[in-house]
C-alpha cells in the first residue's frame, strides 16, 4: 500500500489572519504591560510619599513630646518658686489650662497632616 501525502498548503488569507491576530496579540499585551508598569509606579509613587509623610509625622511627635516636657520642666520650676499654696494652685490652673491648649494645637496639626497625607495617597493611587 501505498501512502499519498496530501500537500499541506496554507492559504495566504490564513498567513494574513494568522499574522494580523499575532500582531493584534502581541500590541494587547505591550499595552497591558505599560498598564502594569505604570500601576505599580503609581502604587510606588503613593507608598513612597506615605512612608515621607509618616517620617514627617514622627519628628513633630517628637518635637511635640519635647516641646511638653520643656513645659513641665518650665511648670515644675515656676512651682518651686512659688510663696504660698494660693500661687501653687494658680501655677497648676495656668499649667493645665496652656497643656489642653497646646495639645489640642498638636493634635490639630497631626490630624490635617494625616489627612493631607492620605489625599496624596488617594490621588497618586488614583492616577493609575
Amino acid at each position: 500500500m501505498a501512502e499519498t501525502k496530501v500537500p499541506f498548503e496554507v492559504s495566504d488569507q490564513m498567513r494574513e489572519f494568522a499574522d494580523r491576530s499575532l500582531d493584534q496579540a502581541r500590541k494587547a499585551f505591550d499595552h497591558f504591560m505599560d498598564a502594569t508598569e505604570n500601576a505599580v509606579t503609581s502604587i510606588e509613587e503613593a507608598s513612597s510619599t506615605m512612608q515621607e509623610d509618616s517620617s514627617d509625622i514622627q519628628r513633630q511627635a517628637i518635637t511635640f513630646a519635647e516641646q511638653s516636657i520643656n513645659s513641665a520642666f518650665d511648670f515644675a520650676q515656676r512651682m518651686c518658686q512659688a510663696r504660698d499654696l494660693e500661687e501653687m494652685v494658680s501655677l497648676q490652673q495656668e499649667y493645665l489650662q496652656k497643656q489642653m491648649e497646646q495639645t489640642g494645637a498638636q493634635m490639630r496639626e497631626m490630624g490635617e497632616k494625616a489627612s493631607q497625607t492620605a489625599k496624596e495617597v488617594a490621588k497618586k493611587a488614583g492616577d493609575f
